[in-house]
């Protein structure tokens, strides 16, 4: 089965996983549900805790030791990440999974990369054309959901090095954005940042606390009571 193919499937895999969530904790290193921008939205079910299961704790504390490279090379193949070892690294792999009306090139790096595409922009619900190259390409930008500074405050520190290297590769926490929304997150919480476009909330929050459970972090308790607002604004189930 081709490249294309794969991709494919993984994507109809995750909007088929999408189900009413209940206060369900993943064991260490369990991979969250995954969301593609353009996934059906997730229903909760009446009176549950979203956060039940997840450590909430008083305030983000900076440790100021951070640095991009404790998780790896950006992008990286070579981790234990769902998509990981395919020949592409993990950024052509969210620009074929997110973006529409694609033509492909081959590169050194990987013989199916994306050169032009259309992002329906969940943050913002702008549309965004997407062309390869080293400038006109910074309109897309690959965001993590849970920012690495902020899971690296919240324990990843303390992580051994392949768990850093799947949690920055990992598809579940990664979302093909309009380059300037990435750049005002940022590594903001959900207590400082959310995304412009409300009718994500619901999604946001949802996948947010996926990656969360996934990866046993807490959560500040600013950004908590964020998360619970937003994700009130799902459907029941």
């Amino acid at each position: 089965m081709n490249r294309k193919a794969l991709l494919w499937l993984s994507l109809i895999a995750a909007v088929a996983v999408i189900v009413a969530y209940q206060a369900v904790r993943g064991s260490a290193g369990d991979r969250p549900d995954q969301f593609g921008a353009r996934a059906d939205i997730p229903t909760v079910q009446p009176g549950s805790d979203v956060l039940a299961g997840i450590t909430v704790v008083p305030q983000r504390i900076r440790r100021y030791d951070y640095r991009r490279a404790a998780f790896g090379d950006a992008w990286d193949d070579d981790n234990d990440a769902p998509g990981g070892h395919n020949g592409c690294d993990t950024r052509d792999d969210i620009l074929n999974r997110d973006l529409v009306d694609k033509t492909y090139v081959s590169t050194k790096r990987c013989p199916d990369a994306v050169a032009t595409g259309i992002l329906h922009d969940p943050y913002t619900n702008a549309t965004v054309v997407f062309q390869r190259g080293a400038r006109v390409g910074a309109s897309v930008q690959i965001d993590h959901i849970v920012p690495l500074a902020y899971a690296w405050d919240m324990g990843a520190y303390d992580w051994p090095y392949r768990r850093r290297l799947r949690f920055a590769n990992d598809p579940a926490n990664l979302l093909a954005v309009a380059g300037q929304a990435n750049e005002d997150k940022s590594d903001a919480q959900p207590a400082v940042w959310m995304p412009p476009n409300k009718a994500f909330w619901c999604q946001y929050s949802m996948q947010y606390i996926a990656v969360l459970r996934g990866y046993e972090l807490p959560v500040d308790q600013p950004s908590a009571d964020v998360l619970r607002q937003a994700a009130a604004t799902c459907p029941t189930g």
